[in-house]
């Protein structure tokens, strides 16, 4: 089985990259942001503050998250329920910031993650994925953009599903979850030494798609 990692900040495009370049090579495209999201919405809505690690910690045998694909897309469950939508209004970007740093919390969904890898090719994106995740992925890709130009693409894709945002305000919480992804004591967002660093800032989606795709290529054609 072949494994890809591509970790970044937030808004740098992983998903949807990812989620392009495993389609046109084949692979299964694993979101594990959307799993620390539905963590994230399950606490928020049972009312608990999203960084009580004291409280959360019984909370994790009553949740059971599921990756399906559904006609081809994938789709993420929360103890039977499709949440897809649910976990991706703004909000929930800090949610899963916050667990994610709960050591309990990433215990709980990292055997979710390894598991999937052992019986498909998997593209997986992340913030700790090239280095804690899959140390032995076959290609490793960080990437990033400015948090002026993740803000704008965050901004548009809100807009787009017709919801009201405010740019200051999410480039205010880019920069905020940049800060927490990196200083978190338990797996930091950080490049990994055998990474291929991709800053895509000037580029346009399409540009970036073809970029990261000849580079996996490349590299898994090498190894």
């Amino acid at each position: 089985m072949k494994a890809i990692a591509i970790d970044g900040p937030a808004g740098a495009g992983k998903s949807t990259i990812a989620k392009a370049i495993a389609k046109k090579i084949g692979f299964i495209y694993v979101d594990t942001g959307a799993l620390y999201r539905a963590v994230g919405l399950y606490v928020s809505r049972n009312d608990v503050n999203t960084t009580d690690k004291e409280r959360i910690q019984p909370m994790l045998k009553n949740i059971q998250v599921e990756l399906k694909y559904v006609d081809g897309t994938q789709r993420v469950f929360l103890n039977g329920e499709d949440v897809s939508e649910a976990i991706r209004v703004p909000e929930m970007s800090m949610h899963a910031s916050n667990v994610s740093a709960i050591p309990c919390v990433r215990e709980f969904l990292f055997d979710l993650q390894r598991n999937i890898t052992k019986v498909n090719d998997v593209i997986m994106d992340g913030r700790d994925i090239g280095t804690v995740v899959l140390p032995n992925a076959d290609v490793k890709i960080f990437l990033t953009a400015s948090p002026e130009v993740r803000a704008k693409r965050r901004y548009d894709e809100h807009m787009e599903k017709g919801q009201t945002v405010d740019f200051d305000k999410l480039l205010e919480e880019i920069k905020q979850r940049d800060y927490n992804d990196s200083h978190r004591e338990i797996a930091p967002l950080k490049q990994a030494e055998d990474a291929i660093l991709v800053d895509t800032s000037d580029n346009s989606l399409e540009q970036s798609i073809e970029l990261l795709s000849n580079i996996i290529l490349k590299q898994i054609k090498i190894s």
